[in-house]
Formats: structure tokens, C-alpha cells, sequence
């Protein structure tokens, strides 16, 4: 992972943002009160983000799951009661900036569809289907 990160410092810039945000949910969920489900709620979802973050980092796929995270936040931060101010104002710019984070793509040069031809390559001795026909 370590040689994926080097190769593509705005992911790992990206995701390190997501490890860094489920760690401030994970802890913010017990420092002050909360509604038991806004309570577990925002402790899952911190769990979860941190582990989609950490896993995008080897599996291209996973980052979009941060996404879906991101607008499930959003939405029960809203939805689900709230006695504190404090939940709210912490929930919501960290469903922010897990969303905007989750949509940096692997390289901004690369799409998802040129990553995954890009393996297929490889497992093929490194030559497109195209090129093997044409040994003249």
C-alpha cells in the first residue's frame, strides 16, 4: 500500500482526510451527550469511514462507499434527534468533507475505467488484446 500511496499522493492525501474524519466522529460520539442512536450513529459511521479509507487505498472501488457514508451522515444528522448543538455542528462538516474527500479519484489523469484495463494489461504479459494479434 505504502508503494500505491507514493505512486498517488492525492489519495493518499484524500483518504488519509477520511482516516482522519472517522477518528474525530469515533471520538466525538463520547465526549458529550448524545441521543443513544445519533450516539451510535456517529461511532459506526466513524469506524466506517477510517476502514473505507484505509481499504480505498489498495481496492479502487471502496472510496465510493465513503460517499454513500457521507450522505447517510448528512441526512441522519438531520433525521435522528439531537439534544446537543455540538452533534450537529460536528456531524455535518464531517459528512462535508467525507463526501468531497471520497470523490477525489485515483489520479485525476487516470479514470476508473483506464485503472482497471491498466491491471488487465498486466495480467497479460502487459500488451492489449489489440497488440497480441498484430506480431508480424
Amino acid at each position: 500500500m505504502r508503494a500505491l500511496a507514493q505512486r498517488r499522493p492525492g489519495l493518499a492525501a484524500a483518504r488519509f482526510v477520511n482516516v482522519v474524519v472517522g477518528a474525530g466522529l469515533f471520538t466525538s460520539a463520547f465526549v458529550w451527550p448524545h441521543a443513544a442512536a445519533q450516539c451510535t450513529n456517529t461511532w459506526v459511521v466513524g469506524v466506517l469511514c477510517s476502514t473505507f479509507a484505509i481499504v480505498a487505498m489498495a481496492v479502487p472501488w471502496v472510496h465510493h462507499l465513503n460517499t454513500l457514508l457521507a450522505i447517510w451522515l448528512f441526512v441522519s444528522t438531520w433525521a435522528l434527534p439531537a439534544p446537543d448543538v455540538h452533534t450537529v455542528w460536528t456531524n455535518l462538516p464531517a459528512a462535508i468533507a467525507m463526501f468531497v474527500a471520497s470523490l477525489v479519484p485515483w489520479d485525476p489523469r487516470v479514470t476508473d475505467r483506464e485503472e482497471r484495463g491498466a491491471g488487465s494489461r498486466i495480467a497479460s504479459g502487459g500488451r492489449s488484446a489489440g497488440a497480441r494479434g498484430n506480431r508480424g
